[in-house]
C-alpha cells in the first residue's frame, strides 16, 4: 500500500523487558518506518548489551550509533545525548519517558499556546502490545489527556481493521515464499549455525518458550518418536526444563553441541539476529515460541506453532490466548481446530499428559493444516500493515 509522505522525524523510547521481547518489536518497527517510509528514526534504548544480541553489529560501548539507517541512542538517566524534538514520540508498551523529555513537551505546549507560529509539540503515541481481544477495536486511537495538558494516543496493534495492525514488511511474504521454495535453503542455514546431521526430509522443531514442564514431557514423547527430531534451541530459559534430562549442566550447554537422547537430538543454537530468525522459523516444520515479537513471526513463518504465552495473574492470559485461538482458527476444519487449541491451552497450563497426547494426535503434515498455516498469513494482515497503518493514523491526527 503506497503511502503519503510521513512526518520527518521520530523518536521511539524503548525499555528492554525480558531481554528480547519489547526491544525485538521496537526495532522491527524502527527499521521499517525508516526502510518503507524514509522517516528519520531515532530509537533510545536502555539495555544496548541485551539489544546487541538481535543485532550484533550494535557496539553497547557508544552513546549514539547508526544501524539500518535508524539512529541508536543509549537511554540513560539523565540522558546523555540530547534529546531534540521530531514530529512524532513513541513510548513503547507503556515504558515511563525521562524526565527531561516530558519537560521539554510541557514546554512546548505552554508556547505553542501563547504563540500558534511556535514548534508544535510532537504527536505522543503509546505503542501497545498485541492482542486478539475484541475490546481492543474500541480502545485504539484514543486520547488520554495529561495533567501537562498534553494529549497521549494509545495505539494498539491487532487483527483486524479498527486496530493498529501488524508488523510485517512489505516484501516479508515474497522473501520467505522463495526461501521456502528450495529445500537447500533450510539445510544450507543449519550448516550455518553449525548444526549437522540433519537431513532434508527429517522432522525440524525450534523451541524459544519459557520454562515449561509440558517442554520436558514432548521431548520425553520425542525420545521414543518413530523418526528422529530435531529439537534447536537457543541457550536461554527453555533448555531449565530440560535439566532432568540433559547429560551436563544447562551452564556448561555451548552453540554447536548436540545431544542425543532416544530419536530425539537436541541442538543448541547460537544467537542471531532477527532476520537469522525468521529464516530459522521458516525452515522448521513447527516452531513452539514466546512473546510477542517471536509469536507473531511464527504466524508469518506459514507453519505450524504452540505459543507459550507469557503467565499473568489471575490466569488473565489464557484469555488472551483463547482469543487469539478463536481467530486463528476460525476457518480450520472443526475437528482440527479442537486438535491444535487444546495442544496450545495443555502446554500453556502445564499439563503433561494432554500435551503429549495432542502432539501425538496432531499430524504435521496434515494438508489442512499447513495449508492454513499457508494462508493464515494472508487473511490477518488484511491488506494492511502496521507501518501503513500507524502513517496514516500520524497524518489524521
Amino acid at each position: 500500500m503506497a503511502s503519503e509522505k510521513a512526518p520527518e522525524r521520530w523518536d521511539i523510547f524503548c525499555v528492554v523487558v525480558d531481554n528480547y521481547g519489547d526491544i525485538g518489536v521496537t526495532w522491527r518497527l524502527a527499521k521499517q518506518l525508516s526502510a518503507e517510509q524514509s522517516i528519520a528514526i531515532t530509537l533510545w534504548v536502555d539495555d544496548l548489551n541485551s539489544f546487541s544480541h538481535i543485532l550484533p553489529a550494535l557496539d553497547p560501548n557508544l552513546l549514539s550509533q547508526v544501524h539500518f539507517g535508524v539512529t541508536i541512542n543509549r537511554w540513560s538517566e539523565p540522558l546523555a545525548v540530547t534529546y531534540q524534538p521530531g514530529n512524532v514520540l513513541i513510548e513503547a508498551f507503556a515504558c515511563e519517558l525521562p524526565e527531561q523529555v516530558k519537560s521539554q513537551l510541557i514546554l512546548m505546549q505552554q508556547a505553542f499556546k501563547l504563540d500558534s507560529n511556535a514548534a508544535k509539540p510532537p504527536l505522543w503515541l503509546n505503542l501497545e502490545y498485541l492482542s486478539a481481544e475484541s475490546w481492543v477495536e474500541g480502545c485504539h486511537g484514543l486520547p488520554s489527556m495529561q495533567p501537562s495538558g498534553l494529549k497521549k494516543y494509545f495505539y494498539f496493534p491487532g487483527f483486524t481493521a479498527k486496530t493498529g495492525g501488524l508488523i510485517c514488511e512489505n516484501t516479508l511474504f515474497e522473501k520467505r515464499d522463495a526461501w521456502q521454495r528450495e529445500p537447500q535453503n533450510r539445510l544450507d542455514l543449519f550448516s550455518s549455525l553449525g548444526l549437522s546431521g540433519i537431513e532434508i526430509g527429517d522432522k525440524v522443531v525450534s523451541v524459544f518458550s519459557y520454562e515449561s514442564s509440558a517442554l520436558l514431557a514432548l521431548c520425553e514423547t520425542w525420545q521414543n518418536s518413530e523418526q528422529t527430531i530435531h529439537a534447536l534451541f537457543p541457550k536461554g530459559r527453555s533448555l531449565n526444563s530440560l535439566q532432568s534430562i540433559l547429560p551436563c549442566s544447562v551452564d556448561t550447554l555451548t552453540a554447536g553441541m548436540q545431544i542425543k537422547l532416544g530419536n530425539l537430538i537436541i541442538h543448541i543454537l547460537p544467537m542471531t539476529d532477527q532476520e537469522g530468525y525468521d529464516k530459522l522459523l521458516w525452515s522448521c516444520d513447527f516452531n513452539i515460541v514466546r512473546g510477542e515479537d517471536s509469536f507473531l513471526r511464527a504466524q508469518w513463518a506459514a507453519k505450524p506453532f504452540i505459543w507459550h504465552i507469557y503467565a499473568q495473574e489471575d490466569d488473565y492470559h489464557l484469555i488472551k490466548l483463547d482469543a487469539f485461538m478463536q481467530l486463528y482458527c476460525n476457518n480450520l476444519p472443526p475437528a482440527l481446530a479442537k486438535s491444535w487449541k487444546a495442544l496450545n491451552l495443555a502446554f500453556n497450563n502445564e499439563e503433561q499428559e494432554l500435551t503429549t497426547s495432542h502432539w501425538q494426535k496432531l499430524n504435521l503434515i496434515d494438508l489442512p493444516l499447513l495449508h492454513h498455516a499457508k494462508q493464515w498469513p494472508i487473511d490477518a494482515i488484511n491488506d494492511v500493515d502496521l507501518v501503513s497503518r500507524l502513517v496514516q493514523f500520524v497524518k489524521n491526527s
